[in-house]
């Protein structure tokens, strides 16, 4: 089986694109993605067994994927890392800011410590990230930054410093997209709502338990999809885009909008997922629902 994508299957080839975060979850799907559609894919993240697999899944589908371990909360080693990937395979492309990581807690429990590790990881290594790639590369040739964010438009109650930082790089994503205009640079972002990923099981007690009634505050009546995001992904990468720079594309089934003055109807049949991933799995904390 083969990455059943909706876009033409030469679209990136002979592109070099980085994704982040590219060994679990959303970013391994993107990365799936991209390869079906010719991109040579760098994955990059900081744990190299979990890159190895998704690239030797994706050699193993007939795409091409190399992988290079970096935390990209190191300035010096980001400015490195990118040095290498040019050095090795050339211009770039295209970047996906798809590596994060957060914890619930209420705010009056977070230390100093713990809320500047999630902004260092959710916003100051995606800007050290998208710097370097425009100094060292796209600045050059131009290309296309998706920058990854989140349902955090009301606030983000338990999880205020991962708000704080998806804040942060919402507004990023609008300042560069605007300096960099000039050099053929397009900068934009995606916010994911609750999406069926290997990140729900990462998650224990109270807020666990709440992951499997999410799809009822949703809308559409259903949690979102990683091909879902992917999607968006490629095509704000993609040419089809090529007037698109300072925007966040939500995809959230309409969750983020409205308010509880006005109640959501009693589930109907949901919508229809897209789901082009042949190798997605369902996350453990959903297989459970009833």
């Amino acid at each position: 089986m083969a990455f059943d994508s909706i876009f033409k299957a030469d679209l990136f080839q002979g592109q070099t694109v980085i994704v982040t975060g590219g060994g679990s979850g959303i970013g391994r799907c993107t990365a799936h993605e991209l390869a079906a559609l010719g991109a040579s894919v760098i994955l990059v993240g900081r744990k190299p067994q979990k890159l190895q697999q998704v690239a030797a899944e994706i050699a193993e589908d007939g795409g091409t994927a190399h992988w290079l371990a970096c935390d990209i909360r190191d300035e010096e080693a980001v400015t490195a890392l990118v040095t290498q990937i040019i050095r090795e395979h050339g211009p770039i492309h295209g970047l996906v800011n798809n590596a994060g990581g957060q914890y619930p807690s209420p705010l009056a429990s977070i230390n100093q410590k713990g809320f500047e590790t999630v902004l260092r990881t959710n916003l100051v290594g995606g800007f050290l990230m998208a710097r370097e790639v425009f100094n060292q590369s796209m600045n050059k040739h131009g290309g296309a930054i998706v920058n990854m964010l989140a349902d955090m438009w009301g606030g983000m109650p338990g999880m205020g410093h991962s708000g704080a930082a998806r804040s942060g790089m919402d507004n990023f994503t609008k300042t560069a997209a605007f300096e960099w205009g000039y050099a053929g640079v397009r900068v934009n972002a995606v916010a994911p709502g609750w999406i069926a990923s290997s990140g729900m099981d990462t998650y224990e007690g109270a807020f666990k338990a709440v992951i499997p009634t999410l799809r009822e505050h949703v809308p559409l009546k259903r949690i979102g999809t990683e091909s879902e995001v992917s999607a968006a992904i490629v095509f704000l990468l993609s040419p089809a885009a090529a007037f698109i720079s300072g925007s966040t594309l939500r995809i959230d089934g309409a969750a983020s909008l409205g308010s509880r003055a006005w109640p959501l109807h009693k589930a109907q049949p949901p919508s229809e997922p897209f789901n082009g991933f042949h190798r997605a799995y369902l996350p453990d904390v959903l297989k459970t629902e009833h």
